[in-house]
């Protein structure tokens, strides 16, 4: 996902502690899975909503809204389009898919789609699975989280299920409190590091949640 500074220099210091200094960006996540005409999972349609004050940032650094009505013209409705989607290579999207332990590789984002409504930006976008998927005796599982623990995803909307019938999804919540020992853990070992906010550690897949899919056993 995109990244901004929306902490000033020296206030990770004046925090209580390195812990609260992350994450920064907070999103709720909604997941499809889309499966074709075979059965086949073969696409995630995800969509983001991001925090009040992250989306008045980016809002206001385009220079969007100039009457603060919480309403976009047409013209910056267009311009906003897409702007959560120019990524880095190599950046796997905070989307991670796994069936049983086996990572399943995804494309990059296409079909975007930006809103702006009560003080939110909410995006969509499609990937696609590199090799269509069979849920079968293992899982599909689709995890949500920045390793870097930037931004902190939480699975908020229902799980949709498009294409078949006899699927279920089940949404998982991360034990935090073991979670929080490790990200203790991690920052203890960086003590004294003089960038400790450019070099935090990769975490964030401790605080994953995550969806489950199974569906019927083929006939």
């Amino acid at each position: 996902m995109i990244r901004c500074n929306l902490v000033a220099a020296g206030l990770w210091a004046a925090m209580c502690g390195a812990a609260v200094g992350h994450p920064h960006v907070f999103v709720d996540t909604g997941i499809e899975i889309i499966f074709d005409e075979q059965a086949r999972a073969t696409a995630l349609r995800i969509t983001w909503s991001y925090d009040d004050l992250f989306s008045m940032m980016i809002v206001e650094d385009r220079d969007m809204d100039a009457d603060f009505d919480g309403i976009l013209t047409a013209d910056e409705t267009v311009a906003i389009q897409g702007f959560d989607m120019q990524w880095e290579p190599g950046f796997a999207g905070d989307t991670h898919v796994l069936v049983g332990e086996a990572p399943q590789a995804l494309s990059g984002p296409s079909d975007w789609t930006t809103t702006y409504a009560d003080g939110r930006l909410t995006s969509t976008h499609v990937r696609r699975f590199d090799t269509p998927i069979v849920p079968g005796a293992a899982p599909l599982v689709v995890q949500v989280y920045d390793p870097g623990f930037y931004t902190a995803y939480t699975i908020a909307m229902e799980t949709k299920l498009t294409g078949r019938t006899d699927c279920t999804a089940q949404t998982f919540e991360p034990d935090r409190a073991a979670a929080d020992e490790i990200l203790q853990a991690a920052i203890a070992e960086q003590a004294g590091s003089a960038d400790i906010e450019g070099a935090f550690p990769a975490i964030g897949a401790a605080y994953a949640e995550e969806v489950r899919v199974t569906c019927a056993a083929p006939s």
